[in-house]
Formats: C-alpha cells, structure tokens, sequence
C-alpha cells in the first residue's frame, strides 16, 4: 500500500477508468493504484473477486464480463459511462495464456487465446473510442503487452503472435484515433505475481532475476505506475508509442553461460 499511496503527483480526480482483468493480479494493482489518485474505476472480469480493489478509501466498481464477446465487451464501456457519466482511461489487460506444444495444441485453443490477447482489446476500444472522441479533452487508451511480442519462447506460438499484433493494433489505432485519443503499448517484462511459479520456477522466478540488467523481476506496480504516466497529461504528447517496462530485457544467454563455465 506504500507505493499506492506514493502514486505520485498526477490527480485523476473527477475521471473514469476502466482496467479490464482488473479483479487480481497486475490488473488489481493497476485499479487500486489509479484509485488511489483520485480516479473512478471500473473493473470487469468473467467472475466478481470476493474483494474488490480498494485505495485512498474507495472502491471499484465491477462488471461481470467476457471480452472475447463483442457485445459484452460494449457493455463494459456503456456500464462505466452509466455509473461515472464518461470515460477517460481505458486500460485493455485482460489477457495471459498457459504454455502449449504448438504440435499438438487445439485450433480451439489458438483461437481463444488470439481471441483475449488480440481481439479483446480492439472489442472494447472500439466502443471506448466512440465515448472519447465526443469528450472535449478525449480519452487514452493503454494496452498491456509483452515481452513475448518481441522475443519468441517455447510452448506460447498463439500468445506471442496475439501480443506482437496488439503492438501493431496499438500504432494503428493510434495513427486513426488522433488527436482526440491516445493509444499506446506498454511491453511487459517478467513479473512476479501469484501464479510466477508456473511460468518461472518453484522459486516464483527469484533465480530467473539474474538474466534481468535490473536485478529483479518486475512487479505489479511498475506496470501500474507506466499506466498512470501514459494516462495521465505528463504523456499529451505520447502516442502509438511502445513503453518498454522490462527491466533491460535479458542478457544474452551465452554472457550467462560464459560466468558459469
């Protein structure tokens, strides 16, 4: 809560914000972080958490939603104008996937997970944008990538083929929605959340922090923070761009093999 607390000096009072998978994880902590700067926040997911995020003595508000389903997707946008009157943030991270053998996986299963990652994000910024362009001062969209879409990794072909066309989703819509509203990409690295351990190790990924130049894998609030700076007018200028929020990336695995050798 610290951190929360320190979100810094941007004042989101008297805004609305929706963060889609915002009910755990980075999307909870990105919630709580635009409610503890003054925002109003709406947070949708396909089941209600038995506790809603929280900051600064507020609450979110919450929708219960598949964005994979277009007509849902709109819904989420419609119940957060109802509830707050307008919409100036749209934080698209609903989105993640479970490691697959490309040999074997289903075409069900590429289909979903290019259905969360890539489509997702374009059904509810459709709709988000129709409610930005009519405001006097627009609206920002930030869309939560990956390293994925950058760097190739084995058992996530689908992931990391909807991840790098959220990139390419994020610049277009960027270059059709100016000036009235601002998109943009932030690229994720390794994050240390609940469910690391099946992603980085039984450790939770506390070994993976030395191929990272920070010497830590991030956490939640890194990315909560670059959301609140790409929101907010410290960024009016920022759009179509691709904050990279990794750490440095990862050093070469041959730089590694060499200390170890």
């Amino acid at each position: 809560m610290d951190q929360l607390e320190r979100a810094g000096p941007v004042d989101f009072t008297g805004r609305t914000v929706i963060v889609t998978g915002g009910t755990r994880g980075i999307g909870r902590v990105i919630a709580e972080t635009f409610l503890a700067s003054g925002a109003d926040v709406l947070i949708c997911g396909r089941n209600e958490p038995e506790q809603l995020p929280a900051a600064s003595g507020r609450q979110a508000v919450f929708t219960a939603a598949d964005v994979r389903d277009p007509s849902r997707a709109k819904a989420v946008v419609d119940a957060a104008v109802d509830a707050f009157g307008r919409l100036d943030v749209l934080v698209n991270n609903a989105g993640g996937s479970p490691n697959a053998d490309s040999a074997t996986v289903s075409p069900r299963f590429v289909e979903r997970i290019i259905a969360l990652n890539l489509l997702a994000p374009f059904y509810v910024s459709q709709p988000a944008n129709a409610v930005m362009q009519q405001q006097r001062d627009g609206g920002s969209i930030v869309n939560i990538g990956s390293v994925s879409a950058h760097q190739a990794a084995p058992l996530s072909a689908a992931y990391s083929a909807a991840k790098a066309g959220l990139v390419q989703l994020t610049r277009s819509l960027a270059l059709e929605w100016a000036p009235k509203v601002r998109v943009n990409h932030i690229t994720a690295g390794l994050i240390r959340t609940g469910s690391a351990a099946e992603h980085y190790g039984e450790d939770a990924g506390a070994g993976v922090a030395r191929v990272i130049p920070m010497g830590r894998m991030a956490v939640p609030a890194d990315v909560a923070s670059a959301c609140l700076f790409l929101a907010s007018p410290l960024a009016s200028y920022v759009t179509g761009a691709d904050l990279a929020v990794h750490g440095g990336g990862e050093i070469p695995a041959r730089f590694i093999a060499a200390q170890d050798a």
